[in-house]
This record gives C-alpha cells, sequence and structure tokens, in this order.
C-alpha cells in the first residue's frame, strides 16, 4: 500500500514538473516573441523617415570600433553635380540619430537652406545606454569610435555630392564631447564644431573620471595639457576648427562649468582671447550670454550660455524627451555659426 503511495506521488510530481515545463516554455516563447517584437518595432522606428520632405537614406559604415549605423538626411530636388554642406549630428545618451533629428528639427532647416545632414547611431552593444564612449581613452575605445565615425563621414562623401570644404560637427551631451574629441583628432576635416552640454576632450580617460569631470570636478588647470597630448603636436594646435558652445546654467546632468573648461581649452590651443559678453533674448525664450573668443579678428569660439535651460537641445521640439522649445533656437544658429566658418575658411584658401 505504502509503495503504491509513492508511485502515486511521483507520478503526481512527475505531472506537475511537466505542467512546469510546459508553462515556462509558453512564457519563454511568449517572452521572446515579444522581445522580437520590440526589436522590430524599434527597428521600424529607427528607418522611418522623420516629418518632412527629403530623403533618409540608411546605411553602415565599418571602423575599428565595428558595425556602425547611419541616416543621412538629402534635401529634395538637388541638381547633378550640385555640391552641398555636410552637417554631422552626434546624439546623446538614451537617444538615436533619429531622435535627435525629430528634436532638432535641423532636417527642417536642412531642407530650406539646402545642405546635407549625416546622423550616425551608436550601438548598444558598444554602450548599453547608448553613449558615444568619449572618455574612455585609456581603453582605446574613444580612438577607435572616433576613427569608425571618420570612416561613416568618408563613406557619405564618397556616395553623395558633399562638398569637402564645407562640413561641420555638431553633439548633444557624449556626442558633444565626442564632437569635440573628433575636432582634436581630425582638425582638418572640419570647418566648424558645436557642442551642446558636453565635455572637453582630455577631462576623462574611464567612465568614473567622465562622472566626475561631467559633474564639472577637476577641470583646470589639467586640461589643456590633456588636449596638447589628444593633439599630438602642439604645432597643430592652430588648425582647430571653430568652436560653438551652447551650456544651459540649470542642467544637472552635466554641469555648466565644463562649458568654460571647454571654451579655455580652444581659446589657449588657437591663441585666442576673451572679448566682452552680451545678452541676448526672443520673446519669452529663455535669455543667453554670448561670448567670443576672437583671434586676429576672427571668432574661434563662441559660448552661448543659456539661463534656465537644463540638460536639453535648446529650441528643439518641446514633445520630445532632452529638448526643450522655450530655449533660444540652437539649430538656427549652429548653422549660422558653420556658415560663418565656411565663409572665412573659402577666404583662407583663395589667399
Amino acid at each position: 500500500m505504502a509503495r503504491r503511495s509513492l508511485t502515486s506521488s511521483a507520478s503526481a510530481l512527475a505531472k506537475a514538473y511537466q505542467r512546469n515545463i510546459k508553462a515556462m516554455t509558453r512564457a519563454t516563447l511568449a517572452g521572446s516573441k515579444r522581445l522580437a517584437g520590440q526589436v522590430k518595432r524599434a527597428a521600424e522606428q529607427r528607418n522611418r523617415p522623420p516629418p518632412g520632405p527629403g530623403d533618409w537614406l540608411p546605411g553602415v559604415a565599418l571602423g575599428p570600433a565595428g558595425a556602425r549605423r547611419y541616416h543621412l538626411y538629402r534635401p529634395p530636388e538637388v541638381p547633378f553635380g550640385e555640391k552641398l554642406p555636410l552637417m554631422v549630428m552626434l546624439h546623446g545618451c538614451a537617444q538615436t540619430g533619429r531622435d535627435l533629428a525629430v528634436s532638432t528639427r535641423m532636417n527642417r532647416l536642412a531642407a530650406r537652406e539646402r545642405f546635407l545632414v549625416l546622423y550616425l547611431d551608436q550601438d548598444r552593444l558598444a554602450n548599453a545606454h547608448g553613449c558615444w564612449n568619449w572618455f574612455e581613452r585609456r581603453s582605446g575605445k574613444a580612438d577607435a569610435e572616433v576613427a569608425t565615425i571618420i570612416a561613416a563621414i568618408d563613406q557619405v562623401t564618397l556616395l553623395y555630392p558633399v562638398d569637402r570644404e564645407r562640413v561641420a560637427l555638431a553633439g548633444l551631451s557624449a556626442g558633444a564631447s565626442m564632437a569635440a574629441l573628433l575636432a582634436t583628432r581630425h582638425p582638418l576635416r572640419f570647418q566648424a564644431v558645436a557642442a551642446h552640454s558636453g565635455v572637453a576632450p582630455g577631462a576623462a580617460k574611464t567612465a568614473t573620471t567622465a562622472l566626475s569631470a561631467m559633474r564639472g570636478k577637476n577641470m583646470p588647470p589639467v586640461l589643456t595639457t590633456a588636449v596638447g597630448k589628444a593633439m599630438g603636436a602642439a604645432a597643430l594646435f592652430t588648425t582647430l576648427p571653430p568652436l560653438m558652445v551652447v551650456h544651459g546654467d540649470a542642467d544637472e546632468v552635466v554641469s555648466i562649468n565644463n562649458a568654460e573648461s571647454l571654451a579655455n581649452v580652444w581659446a589657449t590651443a588657437t591663441g585666442a582671447r576673451p572679448g566682452g559678453s552680451r545678452v541676448v533674448q526672443r520673446g519669452q525664450r529663455y535669455p543667453g550670454r554670448l561670448t567670443e573668443f576672437r583671434r586676429a579678428g576672427s571668432v574661434q569660439v563662441l559660448v552661448c550660455e543659456i539661463e534656465g535651460l537644463g540638460h536639453a537641445w535648446s529650441g528643439g521640439l518641446g514633445s520630445q524627451p532632452f529638448s526643450d522649445a522655450r530655449g533660444p533656437d540652437v539649430t538656427r544658429m549652429i548653422w549660422a555659426f558653420a556658415q560663418r566658418a565656411f565663409r572665412a575658411h573659402q577666404q583662407h584658401m583663395s589667399r
């Protein structure tokens, strides 16, 4: 009798185990389907063109950091043979290139002013938060990503009608820090660079020191020396492209102290001296304090410190994360800054 009871109990346990296995299998399959659906929707969202006219052209570039997806915005009705300026845009953490395009509305301006816009996407395998690894200089990841971004620019320049003498670079947050590093590594490739809410190159070598730098700690006096090492030779300092620095004084993610540090690094490297400051404001938008650093009459650094702006693209689409419609229209300001740099570069080349 006892043996029959034990057999019955074992049978019941086996059946319960099988039911649990089937339930776990169904749950796993359902979870896999949900995950696959999420991945598919994310891919569709990334490839879906932002609103507005023009072409949203996908591509993939290979470099030392691996493969990086990108999209190129091309304005409508570009005549054959016409060379257009190129604006390279680098997104911040927890963003994609498309997110930055929607937030900044750079494509809308590009359609009107007729220029190309390149949006690169960081690979989540390279950084789980989608951040560019501008700070990973000790491990070599930063330099590998710099080289991979350059590979994407080269690919786009080869495939599309890019005017190589009119290429500008802009980024937000981690993208701004990467943009500044990229310009120091390849200063002759860009005629202008804009860093919105970023950190100066040389301020960090690891993720731990990056957090300290973002808080604005331990910045001077090491940065000038750090940038010197990053550039490789002091003789190259004067080749740095003009820089526009944008930062909000209410930024709780990246301290506004970084704006001053980045400006001072660039000014020291280019031999520029600070001029006077002025406050500008349009309507009810946040006021901005503009400070110029000049060398031989030319603006080498323009700093725009915006009162009340947090960690967000100033003047961007208010419904998007990391975007504040109440700030000055920095998208227009960056393009105007790039245009002035293009003209100055062309004048210099024609001498």
